[in-house]
């Protein structure tokens, strides 16, 4: 087990050890069962144990404990007096006196470690207090450990703690690991960290014992720990035990309530601690063990039990009661509760909550009469696309619209059509999210207009819209304005002016006021999907327009509103829109920390994905990355499904620019085109020249007309003009590729720029091409080992970033490379400025996104 957050234990113990020179001290180490004690305690004596002598014993877990047992692995371990005495049946005077002798005689300063005291014998615990009164005049240590877990009112230990001196004992307690510890170490093993620390509670045992398993499975170690604990409890208490265990969390006092002295055998016993009015197990991995271990009957019984005694309680959870019902297998309950459960967690936003109590339910939909059997699939899918399921919503619509074919709705059929077609496109499936807008509008005008048509008239236009045909998406948003104003609808009123507003910005014939104001109009009548997507249009507007000190701004209130708000699949689009912006602005370690988050959320495909595929992919490239194909290669596979220029073009620009950098221009040149076509039809005012610049790059001549801004400038040779108009628009980024084609000067800060950020890739093209230029005195690139890092760290501030990752302080860094704090201090922040965070647990978390540590897991 690894040796977490115990640097300033470990310090304590080592000046009482000092101390222990001058008159004995006793520390007494109490912690619960794995919180790292014989860890602890294996450090202290391989770190200070030079020049001492160290005296080793414990006690075991036994039916009946070994009398003096610690004593006679000391005595076995000196020999002499002390074993003859023990072996001899002296008295136990003449062996504690024996003992005595063995600490008070010549040689080094004695350390007697006792483990485990807590299943130590009585006569043990007489031979602590005993020697306690009689070393203040001795230079020894004790260092005693026990479980305070495993320590009940009426444990004998209690009385021989109580009983030592005060002024020679201390006591330590262990704590659980910090969360930034844990989110640590979870982050270098590939796990959640919250869902380390909810089951670990911060115990070191059992964070090591779970990054070390596989996922979803309790450790055989932790497993083991827990049910040997019950093995000896009596019956009717450890069948207490059991039932506790299938309750996550807390059993309440229902579930209890008959049975209060099991209750407190449990407790003292260390097995259950008191929770509420009721009880819990100490860690929730050591509770799911136990339900692990059961037999699957059994456990079903159990839960079945449990969900009769909450049933019958007033105010549970209904989420509670679909969880038991559904580990119980009872179908009929599962689908009564997922219901009150979903419609429930929909009314407090919890949209996640809610599509995971619908998802329960819907298999079982079958024994519902028609109609509300497509109500439930509807509600479903509406949570799953508001909790960022697309995927999963798209299944449930379309179930949905069958039932609703079925039984000849064909209002209702064209609602779900409408939402398919949303579905679908969230989805990446353009061609399918036409298909069905078409549909839907074909259903719905053989009706009388309706609330439905409006809104299938307002799906069309956003298609339009998202696809670069702003014409199109001003008619068609009008005509569902047009008919939602006539039958009051403003829901539909206020989508289709996001549609109208978006499409008239994107082709500068309109203001952000506009989106403002529908942001203001949702929000008003709690329409938070529609208040959200007008802020989203917003922000991805102003990036698309290449205007990145407007768009950063918008882009934070967005995300911070659809954070708000529990929209995840706003979220996880958004914080690679964050990515890019990032990148231009160059902020990489934010970039790549924006495309992490979103890319590691449950949705892999999609809209969603393609702006943080594109920017972990361009930063990859840049610094030298082999994945960096890989990662291009699926941003163009999920681009390419949607056919949208927003999200063709940018990816074809940015692998252009990849294959240039690897030195193949045909394939440059491929790509170049591939995005210019669509940019070039949808009169695109950034598209259009930047993919023009990229083939020009690559060696075309042909260059569109209607390019204009720093894309034209840059191929007319205005390099100047054209850094001057990105650092206008508050992109630096872009500005390094206008500087690099300038003079010396221009170029060498191009450099500085691109060397700064490990862009070792791009700035050794850029000296080649300076070079074939005939451009002298432009300053070498970082040494070897420094661009060979992705991070930009020196070796030096490598190994500081290592031994960070290892939990080590300042101090014991600085001991550990022979250097001084102060030193090491300046190397710390160094490395935090490089690699763009302001925590030592941040550095170590962006040390292993970047795989800075070669792998290893500390």
């Amino acid at each position: 087990m690894e040796l977490w957050e115990r640097s300033g234990t470990l310090e304590l113990l080592g000046g009482l050890l000092a101390e222990s020179a001058r008159g004995g001290r006793v520390v007494v180490v109490g912690g619960e069962a794995g919180v790292g004690k014989s860890v602890l305690v294996g450090e202290f004596v391989r770190r200070f144990g030079v020049g001492v002598r160290v005296l080793r014993g414990g006690c075991d877990r036994l039916v009946t404990p070994r009398v003096l047992g610690p004593l006679r692995d000391i005595g076995r371990q000196v020999g002499g007096g002390l074993a003859e005495r023990l072996a001899g049946g002296a008295s136990r005077e003449e062996v504690f006196g024996g003992f005595l002798d063995v600490i008070s005689g010549p040689g080094p300063r004695p350390v007697v470690v006792v483990e485990d005291v807590h299943w130590a014998d009585e006569g043990t615990l007489d031979w602590l207090v005993w020697s306690g009164r009689r070393i203040a005049q001795v230079p020894v240590l004790f260092v005693v450990t026990y479980r305070d877990d495993e320590v009940g009112a009426d444990h004998p230990l209690r009385g021989a703690l109580a009983a030592l001196p005060s002024s020679v004992t201390r006591r330590v307690s262990l704590a659980p690991l910090s969360r930034e510890c844990v989110a640590r170490e979870a982050a270098g093993a590939g796990w959640d960290a919250e869902v380390v620390h909810r089951l670990s509670g911060g115990n070191p045992l059992l964070v090591t014992e779970l990054l070390k398993a596989e996922r979803r499975t309790v450790p055989p170690t932790v497993q083991d720990l827990i049910l040997d604990r019950l093995r000896r409890l009596p019956p009717g208490a450890a069948d207490l035990a059991r039932l506790v265990s299938v309750v996550p969390t807390r059993a309440d006092g229902v579930i209890v309530a008959d049975v209060p002295e099991l209750v407190d055998v449990c407790v003292d016993a260390g097995v259950l601690v008191p929770s509420g009015d009721g009880v819990a197990y100490r860690h929730e991995l050591l509770r799911e063990a136990v339900e692990d271990a059961l037999p699957p009957a059994r456990r079903a019984a159990l839960h079945r039990r449990v969900l009769r005694l909450l049933a019958g309680a007033e105010g549970v959870d209904p989420g509670r009661l679909v969880h038991h019902a559904t580990r119980a297998g009872d179908h009929a309950a599962v689908l009564r509760y997922g219901q009150v459960a979903g419609a429930e967690a929909a009314r407090q936003g919890a949209h996640r909550e809610a599509a995971a109590h619908y998802r329960a339910a819907a298999p079982h939909v079958e024994r519902l009469p028609a109609a509300r059997r497509a109500e439930l699939l509807e509600e479903y899918a509406l949570q799953a696309y508001l909790a960022g399921l697309a995927e999963e919503g798209l299944g449930a619509r379309r179930s949905a619209l069958a039932v609703r074919e079925e039984s000849r709705q064909p209002g209702a059929a064209g609602e779900n059509l409408r939402w398919i077609s949303r579905l679908a496109w969230w989805s990446g499936d353009t061609r399918a999210a036409w298909e069905a807008a078409v549909r839907a509008v074909a259903v719905l005008e053989a009706e009388p207009p309706g609330r439905a048509l409006a809104m299938a008239y307002s799906n069309r236009s956003q298609l339009h819209m998202l696809a670069g045909d702003g014409e199109e998406a001003v008619v068609w948003g009008e005509r569902a304005r047009d008919l939602a104003d006539r039958l009051g609808d403003a829901e539909t009123s206020v989508h289709a002016a996001i549609n109208v507003h978006t499409a008239r910005l994107l082709a500068g014939d309109g203001s952000a006021a506009g989106l403002r104001d529908a942001h203001e109009r949702a929000a008003g009548l709690g329409l938070a999907d529609h208040a959200a997507r007008a802020l989203v249009n917003l922000a991805t507007t102003l990036v698309q327009l290449a205007e990145y000190d407007a768009a950063a701004p918008a882009v934070e209130e967005a995300l911070a509103y659809a954070v708000e708000q529990d929209l995840d699949g706003y979220v996880q689009y958004l914080l690679g829109v964050r990515a890019g912006v990032r990148l231009v602005r160059c902020d990489w370690a934010g970039a790549l920390a924006d495309a992490d988050a979103a890319l590691d959320r449950p949705v892999r495909a999609g809209v969603a994905v393609v702006p943080a595929l594109l920017a972990r992919g361009r930063i990859q490239a840049a610094r030298g990355a082999p994945e960096a194909r890989a990662t291009l290669d699926e941003a163009a596979r999920q681009a390419r499904r949607t056919g949208e220029v927003q999200r063709v073009c940018p990816v074809a620009s940015v692998r252009s620019e990849y294959f240039l950098m690897y030195g193949d221009r045909r394939r440059a040149t491929e790509e170049a085109r591939i995005g210019l076509e669509p940019a070039v039809a949808a009169r695109h005012p950034v598209y259009g020249g930047e993919l023009a610049y990229r083939l020009w790059r690559a060696g075309g001549t042909e260059v569109p007309g209607g390019v204009v801004g720093p894309y034209r400038m840059m191929i007319d040779g205005d390099w100047a003009g054209a850094a001057a108009e990105w650092m206008r628009r508050g992109a630096p980024y872009a500005r390094v590729e206008a500087l690099a084609d300038g003079d010396r000067d221009a170029a060498t800060e191009a450099l500085r720029v691109l060397d700064g950020l490990g862009a070792v890739r791009v700035a050794d093209d850029v000296r080649a091409r300076l070079r074939r230029r005939g451009v002298t005195g432009v300053p070498r690139g970082p040494r070897r080992a420094t661009a060979a890092n992705p991070g930009g760290l020196t070796p030096r501030q490598a190994e500081v970033l290592a031994l960070l990752a290892e939990g080590l302080s300042n101090a014991e860094i600085a001991g550990r490379l022979s250097l001084s704090a102060k030193t090491v201090d300046h190397h710390i922040s160094a490395v935090l400025a490089k690699l763009g965070v302001t925590s030592r647990g941040q550095a170590v978390a962006a040390a292993h996104r970047l795989d800075l540590l070669g792998g290893s897991a500390n």
